[in-house]
């Protein structure tokens, strides 16, 4: 199967730049793939779609503010991107300009609050590096750091909170999990009162989401790895829904890789924690996921190729002509699909 197939015409200004202003007005496409249809709704219609019994299995990782602008000793102006952290307040990190930035190089960043030295450049030209700081690494992040937003997104965001989902609860992301941006407080009670059962993964979404395939033939692509766990209280919930003939709905693409990941071929799961590079393209088989509460991805991405997989490639692909033609609004901040 060639990348080729998963590509698609995106005039620039549909690729949304801001976030809406209330989360759940944004736009949400109805994809039913057992009649092939096509509906036009706003997110919080989702209420309406959503069964009580169904469980809705969502990402609960948090978007660390990971872009860090600084100073070396010299007074040149360095960026650096952490990535993940290797042990204790030693980091892997992207760095800016990596010729100028050797092992043995100290920065500083804010008004002295963080300091690092680069101890070894990795393969592929990312950095080992040691923060050096007084008090707690993550409140000073919150002081200093920025949150790192795709490359496709040019203008400021003005609320941090805006580039992280209601329900965020462990840090560790460096991109968000943006089907859940979707979500308000008000709209996630109006859905437990309802009866739909929310259950939690994690997983921390490495900056690998945002690299392009580079092969022509998808079954050659190698997925980075992403650091997933989650509890027996969610795998519980889970298996209970399946027992019961429910539904397995996914917020997102990274929820979806993690309940992929740990099925069984019977349909049930078990609590775990590990590293996932699973690929999901058309052919694969799911083992437990029912639908999908996604965004509209890059193309010739493979999270295009993973929605593919679920409803089938040329729905998909008839959907997003669609999607353009309607002018919704795509990728990080734009507007949302649900397959069931």
């Amino acid at each position: 199967m060639k990348v080729s197939e998963f590509n698609y015409e995106l005039p620039e200004e549909l690729i949304a730049q801001t976030p809406m202003e209330k989360r759940d007005e944004s736009k949400l496409m109805i994809l039913t793939k057992s009649k092939q249809t096509i509906e036009h709704k706003t997110f919080k219609h989702i209420i309406d779609y959503l069964q009580p019994g169904d469980v809705l299995v969502r990402n609960n990782t948090k978007v660390m503010p990971a872009r860090l602008y600084g100073k070396k000793e010299t007074g040149a102006k360095v960026e650096f991107l952490l990535l993940h952290q290797i042990e204790g307040d030693i980091w892997e990190c992207m760095v800016r300009p990596g010729n100028k930035l050797p092992s043995g190089t100290k920065v500083i960043f804010g008004n002295n609050q963080l300091k690092a030295e680069i101890m070894e450049i990795m393969p592929g030209g990312t950095r080992k590096v040691k923060f050096y700081y007084q008090g707690i690494f993550n409140e000073i992040l919150d002081q200093i750091g920025l949150m790192p937003l795709p490359p496709y997104i040019h203008e400021e965001l003005k609320q941090k909170d805006r580039y992280q989902t209601v329900y965020a609860k462990y840090n560790g992301s460096a991109a968000a999990p943006t089907a859940g941006l979707h979500f308000t407080k008000e709209l996630l009670k109006q859905l437990e009162e309802k009866g739909v059962i929310i259950a939690n993964v994690t997983l921390h979404v490495g900056i690998g989401t945002f690299r392009p395939v580079k092969e022509e033939i998808v079954e050659f692509h190698q997925m980075h790895k992403e650091h997933y766990s989650i509890k027996q209280e969610d795998a519980d919930k889970i298996n209970q829904a399946k027992k019961m003939g429910k539904r397995v709905i996914a917020v997102g693409t990274t929820s979806c890789r993690v309940l992929e990941t740990v099925a069984e071929e019977n349909g049930y799961i078990q609590a775990k924690e590990g590293d996932t590079q699973i690929f999901i393209y058309p052919g694969y088989s799911f083992n437990i996921l029912d639908g999908l509460i996604t965004n509209f991805h890059l193309p010739q991405s493979t999270l295009l190729m993973l929605v593919s997989a679920l409803a089938g490639k040329e729905y998909i692909m008839k959907a997003y002509e669609e999607a353009v033609k309607e002018r919704y609004r795509f990728f990080s901040f734009g507007d949302a699909m649900f397959i069931q």
